[in-house]
């Protein structure tokens, strides 16, 4: 294997610390610039209402100007907002994990909370929010009440519920307003649908692009600089030098089985020996990427698993629409689905059925990290944890379904027996 000279392993000491110190310092820099950023948006949107609206708010929807100006202002505006937005919630996120906050900042955030303020609409949240009011459709579970509303309705109500409930249809088919109200309901329900539907693959698609982008522009080149300084280390562990034994014996040893059934002339112990030497170096080369992309996995998991958390702290709103998009679709399924999809859930994943299957997820999971996969901490694992995450589960779908849905749970607890 070639060596690296003292000259140039210092280069690449020198150049690697100069990288890792403008990366560091340019981290450092993010919520100042991102303040900057958001700030000089924010005036180029206050030079256009001091410029063209005599200092009022800019018109998003329509505006008495030729087409050409409006469509241009409109362009300029949008832009500028959404640049505002965005460094905003770069600069909060930054903010919180690097804590760099400086009474310096007070005069450009007062001028972007204008702006945000000003253009950001208060019924958004409250629309995509909003639940149906109606009655829950047959099928789904009602909702429960409290002791007091029972009792109130036990004494106030004499005639059974589904006439009271045809009569309220009743007098809501004549209301003038029932149709607005019906649409107003359906664009609710859809826009938080797609909301949801939205953030779910985001929560996917970019911590896995940010892994597979992260890996091979970001981490490995540092990787592989800092593992250049020195001879590389071929095996990070027992086992990895116990596979590549295992293959070279297999190689040697498939050689000797062709020497001895060929017809041609039988090589030479020298021949095989020289096969055998080239073969063990393609394996050590082979095990030294594998040994270095293992190191590259963890830096970019770790990077990948950051990506994760900041959207989960920019997405506040998103979230909330999230669950309430669940707890729709949990609500519309009948009984048995559900009783159903608990059994089917805590058998393959938390329950007593599944040990071979946790096994070659942590031995998979071993192998990506670059660590020994150790029998007896995987079987110990096996052992305790999917047993407290059954007992978990079971226990907090029991809290569920009999606030939610008391008629699931007799119908999972049948299930069960």
């Amino acid at each position: 294997m070639t060596s690296i000279s003292p000259n140039k392993a210092v280069y690449l000491s020198t150049q690697a610390k100069n990288y890792w110190r403008s990366a560091s310092q340019h981290i450092l820099r993010t919520p100042e610039r991102s303040l900057e950023i958001a700030y000089q948006a924010g005036l180029k949107i206050k030079a256009l209402e001091d410029e063209h609206f005599n200092g009022g708010t800019i018109p998003t929807e329509s505006s008495d100007r030729s087409s050409s100006t409006s469509a241009f202002l409109k362009a300029n505006f949008e832009k500028n907002l959404n640049i505002v937005k965005l460094r905003t919630a770069e600069f909060k996120a930054s903010c919180f994990l690097l804590d760099a906050r400086s009474s310096a900042q007070l005069t450009k955030l007062k001028l972007i909370d204008e702006i945000l303020d000003k253009y950001t609409p208060k019924q958004d949240s409250s629309e995509l929010l909003a639940l149906p009011d109606t009655e829950p459709l047959v099928g789904k579970s009602e909702r429960p009440y409290s002791n007091e509303s029972k009792a109130v309705t036990a004494k106030s109500s004499t005639a059974p519920k589904s006439i009271g409930r045809t009569i309220n249809d009743f007098k809501n088919s004549f209301n003038p307003k029932a149709e607005q109200e019906v649409i107003r309901k359906y664009r609710s329900s859809r826009a938080k649908t797609i909301t949801a539907i939205r953030f779910l693959v985001t929560l996917v698609v970019v911590p896995l692009l940010v892994q597979q982008l992260a890996k091979p522009y970001l981490v490995e080149p540092i990787v592989n600089q800092f593992r250049g300084e020195a001879q590389p280390q071929i095996f990070l562990n027992y086992e990895m030098k116990a596979e590549a034994l295992e293959e070279l014996q297999s190689f040697e040893e498939g050689l000797k089985f062709e020497n001895l059934i060929t017809i041609a002339a039988p090589l030479a112990p020298s021949v095989i020996e020289e096969k055998v030497k080239r073969k063990a170096t393609e394996i050590a080369e082979e095990f030294k990427h594998k040994s270095s992309g293992a190191i590259d996995n963890v830096f970019a998991d770790l990077i990948a698993v950051v990506a994760f958390g900041l959207i989960l702290l920019v997405s506040k709103k998103e979230i909330v629409i999230l669950k309430s998009f669940m707890d729709d679709i949990v609500g519309g399924m009948s009984d048995g689905t559900k009783a159903f999809i608990i059994i089917l859930f805590t058998d393959l994943f938390v329950g007593f059925h599944s040990p071979h299957g946790w096994e070659v997820i942590l031995e998979g999971v071993a192998s990506h990290l670059g660590l020994p996969a150790n029998r007896n901490l995987i079987f110990l694992f096996i052992a305790t944890i999917p047993v407290i995450m059954d007992t978990i589960f079971k226990y907090w779908t029991f809290r569920y379904l009999t606030r939610i849905s008391p008629s699931a749970l007799a119908t999972l607890r049948n299930m069960n027996e």
